[in-house]
């Protein structure tokens, strides 16, 4: 069975930094497009990263400068380095690839950011 398994997040302040992990199974990630998205209640779903199969990165604005997303194919794993967070990052943030016509989501571990 295809998963997606997220590590990482938690609390931090403004200013400090977190990790999210997205581990596949079952799928080679480096074969995908990974994306990072995250949505607060009331809020549209925003797609914060994403690294295609070719290495190609692309940002949301809001995040460019302060987010880098990157690929371990040993570890079959991709990353989300948060530098600089802000109170509006606060959000679950899921890790999403597709695979066989499907799309396939990691948990959504919360990130919180107080001031």
């Amino acid at each position: 069975q295809v998963q997606l398994v997220e590590a990482g997040g938690g609390s931090g302040q403004v200013g400090e930094s977190l990790r999210l992990a997205c581990t596949a199974s079952r799928i080679v990630l480096s074969t995908n497009a990974v994306s990072w998205y995250r949505q607060s209640p009331g809020k549209q779903r925003e797609d914060v990263a994403v690294v295609v199969s070719g290495g190609a990165r692309n940002y949301a604005d809001s995040v460019k400068g302060r987010f880098t997303i990157w690929r371990d194919n040993e570890k079959n794993t991709v990353f989300l380095q948060m530098n600089n967070l802000q109170p509006e990052d606060t959000a679950p943030y899921y890790c999403k690839t597709p695979h066989r016509n499907r799309d396939y989501w990691g948990q959504g571990p919360q990130v919180i950011v107080s001031s």
